[in-house]
């Protein structure tokens, strides 16, 4: 026969009824939030792997803020391009003209204040700013890419553009660098955009049979530098695809990453409910035989 005393009977009924409650309200709470785990104790292992999965998250969060940084600065450089290519269409416009000869110097020197206008839009256009308000075609510097001095048009930006990381051990450089821009090897030689337009300018304003001459020889030059900035535009498309790549791939890893983590720790709710359910009529017995035992007529006795 075993002999139980009434604090010992009440203290294990206590207990007991305890436990059911924290299970009933642990298994509320799976319910609530979805998830399986509270602590790492509960499963060790999908703990660990619950938080490897936690840490690729964050990390494709920033993989998409650099995605997000780099594309709206080639977004920027490409609308600049573009802008960019139509005044160099327009110059080569006005050099045919001036290449006429049925024009006067007074029509070739109207032509010449015109594209020497352009050529302070086309500085202009090489200062343009990216969304962080520093020099788009600057590469690292942050303030002007480009002075003119007067006597030309300097580069005085860096000849590098910081990489960013966009996921994968993969990385894209969100901008170009005015070099690779404006400068190129002409049928005379090295030179720019700025320079082949001042010099033009200058050429139609001294008039004369050579500022004919100059119009036509300039056309070479301009060409030559419309190909440089296509070229440029085919860069920078090739780096809006690529970002674009790149970020559906992290979308699907992110599905993935989402399924495995619903799979790993995410709680089965019709299970759970199940059980939930079980433990409250377990609960409700515990309760009510805990009632009943207490008014027994040995406890009654002992009153």
């Amino acid at each position: 026969m075993i002999n139980l005393s009434t604090g010992a009977f009440y203290e294990r009924g206590s207990r007991q009824i305890g436990a059911l409650r924290a299970q009933a309200e642990s298994l509320q709470q799976q319910i609530g939030t979805g998830e399986r785990l509270e602590r790492s104790s509960d499963d060790p292992v999908a703990a660990a792997r619950l938080r490897t999965l936690s840490r690729n998250d964050r990390m494709a969060s920033v993989d998409t803020r650099n995605s997000q940084l780099a594309e709206a600065d080639l977004s920027l450089t490409d609308q600049t391009l573009t802008s960019i290519g139509d005044l160099v269409v327009r110059v080569r416009e006005l050099a045919v003209q001036a290449s006429s000869s049925t024009l006067s110097d007074e029509q070739r020197g109207a032509i010449g204040v015109e594209i020497a206008s352009l050529r302070e839009n086309l500085v202009l256009l090489a200062n343009s700013r990216n969304i962080s308000g520093h020099a788009l075609l600057g590469g690292q510097a942050s303030g002007s890419a480009y002075v003119d001095n007067g006597t030309g048009v300097q580069f005085v930006g860096t000849a590098t553009v910081t990489p960013l990381e966009i996921g994968e051990g993969q990385s894209v450089e969100p901008a170009l660098t005015g070099p690779e821009i404006f400068e190129f090897e002409a049928p005379s030689g090295p030179t720019d955009l700025f320079a082949v337009l001042g010099g033009l300018a200058t050429a139609l304003a001294s008039g004369g049979q050579a500022a004919a001459d100059a119009s036509s020889a300039a056309l070479a030059d301009i060409d030559a530098g419309l190909e440089k900035v296509t070229t440029a535009q085919t860069v920078v498309g090739a780096r809006l695809n690529w970002i674009d790549l790149m970020s559906e791939r992290r979308e699907n890893n992110a599905e993935r990453i989402a399924e495995e983590r619903t799979n790993v720790g995410g709680a089965d709710i019709a299970t759970t409910m199940t059980r939930l359910q079980e433990t409250m009529t377990v609960l409700e017995a515990s309760q009510a035989s805990f009632v009943r035992l207490a008014n027994l007529s040995l406890f009654s006795m002992l009153r």
